[in-house]
């Protein structure tokens, strides 16, 4: 098969043919339909994140089902699937007591290098997030997948496996944001528009969208944002507090991944408020906090992949997408052919895009 290779930081992904291994005991083989190009795999690219190389990175996909492995029950050739790194084993902890999201079981989640998958020119290749996207073909645990509607586009159900899962499920599962409150979302990316869409879902009376770029936020009232800041020009803790009388939000944001966005989000808000932290903070990095501000209840969060229980969550956005409630269309800007990742890449470091899909040609 084909994929898109990592081999270091700051150097191009190469497409190969990589050797992918049969099914094993609870393993499916999936045909890769469409994959996402998100900021946290440039994140990884870039070296603000370590991950061992040679790899195929990517974590946003929808495939079908090729094949499957001995005593794999929940799907069969030919089902539609989206992918999630949010690999769970159903035993520990945080699977038994719901939070299946943050499953620590290195039987299933395994721990990066660890998996023996795929081979190029006779080495182990890495698989990055338990899944490899970026590939004609996937080799992954049944509890990485979940069966949708064949129904259902498979480039919008997609999106739904890392980004709207990420962005509405800070809205929903995290913050637990309530209706005819009040919203401040930075960064209008594929992440911090899902959050917006989810908090007017959630029934928020108002919402702020805040980026430097004109487009997204043009794009942001489409997802349902009432107001937007154009932090290019304005201070958008100052900017927020004046259109809240001063006293700040309830519910804050933070869809970028940057030092100084996430103190921002804690600085604009009301007391009692919390701030959520959805972006990838470059590794090693640390924000700074005023201690006097947490005297009146400020809160600050950091969430995975949305605190998602994704079998039972995407399913149910796929729901609402059915409904016209949650926008999924408003966030493709193209498709692309995975010998073109790399500008896809490049396009979407420029800040233009919302999202690129790879389109591997599968037919439904």
């Amino acid at each position: 098969m084909k994929a898109a290779v990592f081999h270091a930081p700051h150097q191009p992904l190469t497409i190969e043919d990589v050797e992918i291994m049969k099914p094993k005991r609870r393993e499916v083989l999936l045909r890769t339909a469409f994959a996402g190009l998100c900021h946290s795999d440039l994140h990884f690219m870039e070296g603000l994140y370590p991950y061992p190389a040679p790899a195929v990175l990517g974590h946003e996909g929808a495939a079908v089902v090729e094949a499957v492995g001995e005593d794999v029950t929940y799907v069969k050739p030919g089902d539609h699937v989206i992918t999630c790194l949010s690999v769970f084993c159903g035993e520990c902890e945080y699977c038994t007591t719901g939070h299946t999201n943050l499953c620590d079981n290195t039987e299933v989640k395994l721990l990066p290098g660890a998996a023996r998958r795929m081979t190029w020119k006779g080495q182990v290749l890495n698989q990055a997030f338990n899944l490899s996207v970026f590939a004609e073909q996937m080799l992954v645990h049944e509890h990485a997948i979940v069966k949708i509607n064949k129904e259902i586009p498979l480039d919008r159900a997609a999106l739904v496996g890392c980004g709207v899962m990420t962005g509405v499920g800070a809205v929903f599962n995290a913050a637990k944001v309530e209706p005819g409150s009040t919203v401040a979302v930075i960064g209008c990316g594929g992440i911090g528009l899902s959050a917006v869409n989810g908090a007017a879902i959630a029934g928020a009376e108002r919402i702020i969208a805040i980026d430097t770029n004109s487009s997204k936020l043009e794009k942001a009232k489409e997802m349902g944002a009432t107001h937007t800041i154009n932090a290019s020009n304005v201070d958008p803790v100052a900017a927020v507090k004046d259109m809240t009388d001063g006293k700040g939000v309830p519910y804050s944001f933070e869809a970028i991944g940057l030092k100084v966005t996430a103190e921002q989000s804690f600085a604009m808000l009301r007391p009692g408020g919390v701030a959520t932290i959805i972006g990838m903070i470059p590794f090693g990095e640390k924000i700074e906090l005023h201690g006097a501000d947490f005297l009146r209840d400020r809160k600050i969060q950091g969430t995975s992949m949305g605190g998602n229980r994704f079998r039972v969550d995407m399913p149910r956005l796929l729901e609402l997408w059915r409904q016209g409630r949650l926008k999924l269309d408003h966030l493709i800007s193209g498709k692309i052919k995975l010998n073109e990742i790399n500008e896809g890449f490049a396009k979407l470091k420029s800040g233009a895009p919302v999202r690129n899909l790879i389109d591997f040609g599968v037919a439904g």
